[in-house]
């Protein structure tokens, strides 16, 4: 009975086996034979590729204006944005110091004045004497260098009053420009210092209508940069507006940040209603290549690779599934240089006549005898969708641009974990 018992239960044993491994193969071929590809025809059109940097706006002239005396500022005349116009005054410094100091460089004229009539005095008796014998020559030549000496210090003295005129000119704050106040560093009753350094009083745009752009460009892009070349940016506060500037300077100072080097490109652009201000952000792009009428395939597919060689055939009753061009706009973010295909060179023409090079990729093309890989040559990319350059594709073709996921599928994806067979 025991023996018989034994006998039973590994016949059952041996038959749960059998049926969870033939569970198993039935889910698993059932899975393979569902697979559903979401695929995109190869279009024509035009692309273009950009490079893309931040930037910060700025006046093409703006003048600092300082002070070359110290002292308290007394009077201000301007404020921010006030309009200005060349000679205007904007404040005042307190000249008391500085007109006592030319009250005493006046004092000292008179005083060399009058030393000067008595030496010439001097030298008027000692010449008369000397005709009469009455001194000896050098008596007269110490008479007439004298007088020399006091015209010697009535001229400093003069030119010490000229310095003291000019310092209190000084003190009074006018506009080197015409243009508009952007910054005004000082307050009534502040004490400012120009010992050392020139303070910065104002900052006075010349002209708001025409700005510049300094964006700061990596090294890896700054070879396909032209003088001259188109650029269009956008700024925080006009989001949906796109605005146009040209490429005016690549400045050759390069500035290196954490082993990151890029190089300063000044963009100059046209402001008529000042609707730009000194300051923002600008994100700015500039077309380095473009094509016309080329085919093009979205970046998406050039990622995709089946999972298993399994899973390169449909099912039987399965067709290309829908033309979703969405779906290679959202998963083209990033470059063909993204893929993991191998690159060959291949020249290619620039916007800016100089050759670039061109990488080899592989695609899925979708027929009814399933997944086949073709070998393709990319061009420029503008990280949505990738220029095809050469190899076997055509027009019209289904690429696979990933896998279809099944409504049910979606909804139980995250509801139950997977039952573990043994």
């Amino acid at each position: 009975m025991n023996k018989l018992f034994r006998s039973s239960l590994g016949w059952i044993i041996f038959s749960i086996a059998i049926v969870g491994i033939g569970l198993v193969v039935y889910v698993q071929f059932f899975r393979v034979a569902s697979v559903q590809y979401r695929t995109q025809a190869v279009e024509k059109g035009d692309i273009s590729q950009t490079v893309s940097a931040n930037g910060t706006i700025n006046p093409v002239s703006l003048v600092s204006v300082g002070t070359q005396v110290s002292g308290t500022v007394k009077k201000l005349y301007v404020d921010f944005n006030s309009k200005v116009e060349k000679g205007q005054i904007l404040l005042e410094l307190d000249d008391a110091l500085l007109a006592a100091q030319q009250k005493q460089s006046a004092a000292n004229v008179h005083s060399a004045q009058a030393s000067l009539e008595l030496a010439t005095a001097n030298e008027g008796r000692m010449r008369s004497l000397f005709a009469q014998d009455y001194v000896s020559r050098q008596e007269l030549d110490t008479a007439v260098q004298a007088k020399k000496a006091a015209q010697a210090q009535l001229q400093l003295t003069q030119a010490t009053v000229e310095k003291d005129l000019a310092n209190m000119a000084y003190s009074v704050i006018r506009s080197p420009v015409s243009g508009v106040v952007v910054d005004r560093s000082v307050d009534v009753g502040q004490t400012v210092a120009a010992s050392l350094q020139t303070p910065t009083l104002f900052k006075i745009a010349q002209d708001l209508s025409k700005m510049q752009i300094d964006a700061n460009f990596a090294e890896a892009d700054i070879g396909s940069i032209r003088v001259g070349q188109m650029v269009r940016f956008t700024v925080d506060a006009f989001p949906n507006q796109n605005f146009k500037g040209v490429v005016k300077l690549i400045r050759l100072n390069p500035t290196t940040v954490s082993n990151v080097v890029t190089y300063d490109v000044v963009v100059n652009v046209d402001n008529p209603d000042q609707t730009l201000l000194p300051g923002m952000t600008a994100y700015v792009n500039i077309a380095v290549a473009e094509r016309k009428n080329v085919l093009l395939v979205p970046n998406a597919a050039l990622r995709f690779k089946p999972a298993t060689a399994e899973e390169q055939r449909p099912a039987a009753n399965q067709m290309p599934t829908g033309n979703p061009k969405n779906d290679g706009q959202k998963n083209g973010g990033n470059r063909t240089g993204d893929s993991t295909n191998n690159a060959k060179p291949k020249d290619e023409k620039h916007l800016s006549g100089h050759p670039h090079e061109a990488f080899s990729g592989k695609v899925y093309v979708l027929d009814q005898n399933g997944l086949k890989p073709v070998s393709v040559s990319l061009g420029i990319t503008d990280n949505r969708n990738t220029e095809i350059a050469g190899g076997e594709l055509k027009a019209g073709d289904q690429i696979v641009i990933g896998e279809a996921q099944s409504e049910d599928k979606s909804k139980n994806s995250g509801s139950k974990p997977p039952m573990r067979m043994f």
